[in-house]
């Protein structure tokens, strides 16, 4: 039986006894004494269930202590692993903008180079091949004009002709390396 339901018992029979003068009640010794026993049989029973939950409950706090212990250095060590990681993200865009940066720089100066050395290849020739064209229009006039003048001027002429045709022929060969680099 439990301790509360004897307890209950004890002041229903207290409220039930005789009252006398001056507000005393007349109650049975026998009676109580066998109430106060019950609550004594009663009473390790209860205490030792309080034992238990008191145990219990300081179990369950220690358990829910070290959990959340354990979840706020979990929570600290995944912070860490962050932040180390957001570094890391943060750098390596730095030294690819950096290598990027770097790279485009030298393209443009490779191109700024292989532009100025085609432009004066370009140059070479067509100051080659303006020469090559003025043999070439000096030798018509000379063929147009009657033979007054001896041989020689001829001869000079065709010279002249046949070294504007290897000049010529030189360029051309060398504007197709070029192109084949």
């Amino acid at each position: 039986m439990s301790v509360y339901r004897v307890l209950d018992k004890l002041e229903a029979y207290v409220h039930e006894g005789t009252w006398l003068p001056a507000g005393y009640r007349i109650l049975s010794e026998e009676r109580l004494v066998e109430l106060v026993e019950k609550i004594r049989a009663s009473l390790p029973e209860e205490v030792g269930r309080a034992k238990v939950i008191a145990k219990d409950h300081e179990r369950m706090m220690r358990a829910a202590q070290e959990k959340a212990q354990a979840i706020v250095d979990e929570a600290a060590s995944k912070k860490d692993e962050l932040i180390d990681e957001n570094e890391i993200v943060q750098r390596a865009r730095t030294t690819a903008d950096v290598v990027l940066r770097e790279a485009e720089e030298r393209a443009r100066v490779i191109r700024d180079g292989a532009e100025g050395y085609a432009a004066d290849v370009l140059a070479e020739m067509e100051n080659r091949l303006a020469a090559a064209l003025g043999a070439v229009r000096k030798g018509r006039e000379v063929l147009k004009k009657p033979s007054e003048t001896a041989d020689r001027p001829l001869i000079d002429a065709a010279a002249k002709s046949k070294r504007a045709a290897f000049d010529l022929r030189a360029a051309t060969e060398e504007t197709a390396e070029l192109e084949s680099v």
